[in-house]
């Protein structure tokens, strides 16, 4: 493939006739006119490749797909309403039926949610691990695990996980790897080259870029071989009525896990991504490498500010020494780790709201990844449905605050958080060293 700030402009789409137009048009349909009955037939049968209802295709929501998935390395997407839909789409392909899911302890909060409470009214069981110790993993894995589940850069302590090492295990025992990469996109990281099987994306985040749009994608890398133990994919490796009588693997060969995750979840289910929406998604990818080093760099320069200032007790950002997952970074983030990071007031809880309603530019929202610089207190809001003991396993505590740095002068947005902390009381700093 060419380089990644090329494909992000040129993959997936040529202008064609009559208009030839350079931007992606947006296909504003919910349906397809068909030339004739017999293609028709054909089409509904999955024997004919093409567009028969939005819901579970659109081509403005194609070369969003095909740009994503030439982007990650994989050989297909699908896009999805939200990023929430992309990862329950993503494991339920995988889980459906009762199955045993290991996903890490650091998760967004929604996920957790999506996986203790909705997974779990469905049968399925999820064992949450530490994504710093491969062994819990190895130790957690049952004859019903059906996948790993975890965060290339974690929400929101940007915890980096040893994905080889957890992909080793997981594939030694048969198991397929997910990896939600919203955090890093394939600009920073791309999971597919360190083992992951399937990437989702939260798309509202830095694929998009501006916090204007919903929706999501799942990248299929097309390399777990779901026919080598088709007594353990019965839903993709065995004979279905749904599918002329024969099995997905069948059909589609390395394109099963994506074929089902379209024809019967987005299909029956219906977490479709809008062909405007896309468009946007489109627009956001063409920029996405330039943004990115431009937010990475600028985290940076606030998290090392943050890191000596006497009103902070501890930065959670690869790039401050001593964090845990800083020889990973070096390692497998030669670009940084991302721009959304969190902090530890050196200071009670009482101390949160004050600092917060102090600053000025950073704004209190529950969403990263935008051009703007946004700030908000994991505990009571994104993560405020997790328990204590979740919440410490998680390493999330009462102080914790999370930052997605945004494209501003990083100047003044340091200028602001040195104005906001200085609203925690003096009382709290006295001993803190660094």
């Amino acid at each position: 493939m060419n380089h990644l700030s090329t494909e992000q402009i040129h993959a997936g789409y040529e202008p064609e006739a009559p208009y030839w137009p350079v931007a992606v048009p947006i296909h504003q349909t919910a349906a397809y006119r068909f030339p004739d009955h017999d293609t028709a037939v054909s089409m509904f049968r999955l024997e004919t490749p093409g567009f028969t209802y939005s819901r579970t295709g659109n081509p403005t929501v194609a070369v969003f797909e095909n740009r994503l998935a030439a982007l990650e390395g994989g050989i297909g997407a699908i896009g999805t309403a939200t990023g929430q839909a992309a990862v329950a789409l993503s494991l339920l392909t995988l889980l459906h039926g009762g199955k045993h899911l290991i996903a890490s302890s650091q998760l967004y909060g929604g996920t957790v949610d999506l996986l203790t409470d909705t997974f779990a009214d469905f049968g399925i069981e999820t064992t949450f691990a530490d994504p710093a110790d491969p062994a819990a993993w190895a130790a957690a894995i049952r004859p019903d695990t059906r996948a790993f589940f975890l965060e290339s850069i974690t929400n929101p302590l940007a915890t980096l996980p040893d994905l080889p090492a957890l992909t080793n295990i997981a594939h030694g025992a048969g198991v397929p790897v997910v990896v939600d990469s919203t955090l890093a996109t394939p600009a920073l990281y791309r999971p597919l080259e360190h083992g992951a099987d399937v990437v989702v994306h939260s798309a509202t985040k830095f694929l998009g870029g501006h916090g204007a749009v919903l929706g999501g994608a799942i990248v299929d890398g097309g390399t777990f071989d779901f026919g080598a133990a088709p007594e353990r994919w019965p839903q993709l490796a065995r004979p279905k009525a749904r599918y002329g009588g024969r099995s997905l693997v069948e059909r589609h060969g390395r394109g099963a896990y994506l074929a089902l995750a379209r024809s019967k979840f987005l299909h029956d289910l219906g977490p479709s991504l809008a062909p405007a929406s896309a468009a946007q998604f489109i627009q956001g990818l063409e920029t996405l490498a330039v943004r990115v080093s431009r937010h990475g760099t600028s985290a940076r320069e606030v998290a090392e500010h943050l890191a000596g200032h006497p009103a902070v007790v501890r930065v959670h950002h690869p790039a401050i020494p001593g964090h845990p997952s800083a020889g990973l970074a070096a390692r497998d983030f030669p670009q940084g780790a991302g721009s959304v990071f969190s902090f530890d007031l050196a200071a009670g809880a009482g101390a949160v709201g004050p600092f917060i309603d102090a600053l000025e530019l950073f704004q209190l929202v529950a969403n990263v990844g935008d051009v703007r610089s946004l700030v908000s207190h994991p505990a009571t809001m994104t993560h405020c449905r997790l328990t204590p003991g979740q919440r410490r396993a998680a390493g999330i505590a009462e102080t914790t605050i999370r930052l997605s740095i945004g494209l501003e002068c990083p100047e003044d947005l340091i200028a602001d958080l040195d104005r906001a902390l200085a609203t925690v009381p003096a009382s709290a700093l006295t001993g803190r060293t660094h």
